[in-house]
């Protein structure tokens, strides 16, 4: 009785929400549920292994993190090598930017919300940057290699962008 309560309460709320659009809001629950049980669980995990925990982070760190994730979500999100794993969950529309790829996600429910996650550079940042978090307590050394190099990507494609900036005032 409570629970088919719940539910017509939930699809009513689900319909006043999306005004006619469809709108994934089962898949989302489903996308943050996964969110929070993988935290909750790496930090029970964290705690189990009495892992040091800083007072705050490390400046140095959230810079790398920081450029690290920039790069790692564009790649994941946005790259043409990276489509077969967007594949189930979106369809090729065109080329993008410099190697990048647009995507339009396709499915109905928990297949169109992965497919948003993973064709957002911005939703899936927080999934990578909360793994170099973890990273970080588990294996900071590895972790600040992997982000290096991500880092360094990132930043040697500021300067490419840069680069043809100049080439193309240069030219006239």
């Amino acid at each position: 009785m409570v629970t088919s309560e719940a539910s017509r309460w939930a699809e009513h709320e689900a319909r006043e929400y999306s005004d006619g659009h469809e709108r994934p809001l089962g898949g989302y629950v489903k996308v943050i549920a996964t969110y929070g049980a993988s935290v909750a669980g790496l930090s029970a995990l964290v705690a189990a292994t009495r892992r040091p925990v800083p007072e705050r982070p490390d400046l140095r760190d959230i810079g790398l993190v920081a450029l690290a994730t920039a790069k790692a979500s564009r790649l994941a999100s946005r790259d043409p090598v990276t489509s077969p794993i967007r594949a189930p969950f979106t369809r090729f529309e065109s080329k993008g930017g410099p190697g990048e790829v647009n995507e339009e996600v396709r499915g109905h429910g928990l297949q169109h919300s992965i497919g948003e996650l993973l064709t957002c550079p911005f939703c899936i940042s927080q999934w990578i940057a909360t793994g170099f978090g973890f990273g970080l307590l588990f294996a900071p050394k590895v972790t600040r290699q992997v982000a290096a190099t991500f880092a360094a990507l990132e930043l040697a494609d500021f300067l490419q962008f840069g680069r043809a900036i100049a080439e193309h005032r240069a030219e006239g």
